[in-house]
């Protein structure tokens, strides 16, 4: 019985390694995005019309927007004409309060005597914070409930939330909403903000929302906050002129930013909302086993690998 003993003990340590691990059991490991969008199909990805993508050029860099038509037209509409008439050149970033939004327009916006002109764009325009029945839309449904509607998910990208019929863009990370005055109709798209901080559902179906930054949110919300009641900067050589504002569609082919964003309904993007929602690795003890609909990032890339 000894000399058994010792030679499986004298095999056991002539095995190389990998036989002997072989016998383990193998540690639960989650893909990481890098790993799981490294593998999507280039079907996977599509690329945004240029009627709806807006470069907004900072001094820092540029931030690109996507518009919403389907959720907001008449608002989108009012913005690309703002835009073609050169209303945003020369504005500013107004107000930048901490964990909630940087904002944008005309300084003098509350000064009629001193605002800038709308041109042919319209100053008032009926609320947009909700859909409601309409053409048919894509919505890939997230399998976690919500606090706010008891089903959300995303559509074209945006986060969407629904409730008895009725289907708005929830405002996320990133989300670019309509600036308005007290009045339901007052917010024309002439000041827009951007979400900079955890997401403030109790604005959703109160503002009608323009879109979503799908680049250069790193730009905005690291601008200085804001010493002012809600954000606003108190002196005026503290705000950040916009150099322009263009819609892709007007800028040569070659001058555009390159950008693609994951399909919120491809095999890729299921995955990586399983793989946050049910993490395991060896940091991981304990996976959520549940995700909220603004804990997601909806990835983007640039197809010509160029910076």
């Amino acid at each position: 019985m000894l000399a058994r003993t010792c030679l499986a003990l004298a095999l056991a340590c002539a095995l190389p390694a990998s036989a002997m691990a072989a016998d383990a059991p193998a540690k639960p490991h989650t893909p990481t995005p890098k790993e799981l969008l490294a593998k999507a199909a280039p079907a996977e990805w599509r690329t945004p019309d240029p009627q709806n993508l807006v470069y907004m050029d900072l001094p820092q860099g540029r931030v690109v927007i996507e518009l919403a038509p389907d959720w907001s037209p008449l608002h989108a509409a009012n913005i690309r004409t703002l835009i073609r008439e050169h209303y945003f050149d020369g504005t500013q970033v107004i107000r930048v309060q901490d964990n909630f939004v940087t904002q944008w327009g005309d300084p003098d916006g509350d000064d009629k005597k001193k605002a800038k002109s709308l041109g042919t764009a319209k100053e008032t325009l009926p609320p947009e914070f909700t859909r409601k029945g309409g053409k048919p839309y894509p919505f890939t449904r997230l399998p976690d409930g919500d606090v706010y509607a008891p089903e959300v998910g995303f559509s074209d990208g945006f986060p969407v939330a629904r409730d008895k019929g009725e289907a708005w863009i929830a405002h996320c990370y990133g989300t670019v909403g309509v600036a308005r005055d007290i009045g339901a109709d007052t917010g024309n798209g002439s000041s827009l903000y951007a979400i900079i901080g955890q997401a403030p559902r109790n604005l959703d179906r109160n503002l009608a929302v323009a879109g979503k930054v799908i680049k250069g949110m790193d730009l905005l919300a690291a601008y200085p906050r804001g010493g002012e009641p809600m954000g606003f900067y108190d002196k005026p050589e503290q705000r950040v002129t916009i150099k322009q504002v263009r819609l892709a569609a007007d800028v040569p082919v070659a001058e555009r930013t390159s950008i693609q964003v994951l399909r919120t309904d491809s095999t890729t993007f299921a995955a990586l909302v399983e793989a946050k929602r049910n993490r395991k690795d060896a940091f991981y003890t304990r996976p959520a086993g549940k995700i909220d609909l603004c804990n997601i990032g909806v990835p983007s890339r640039n197809p010509s690998g160029k910076p």
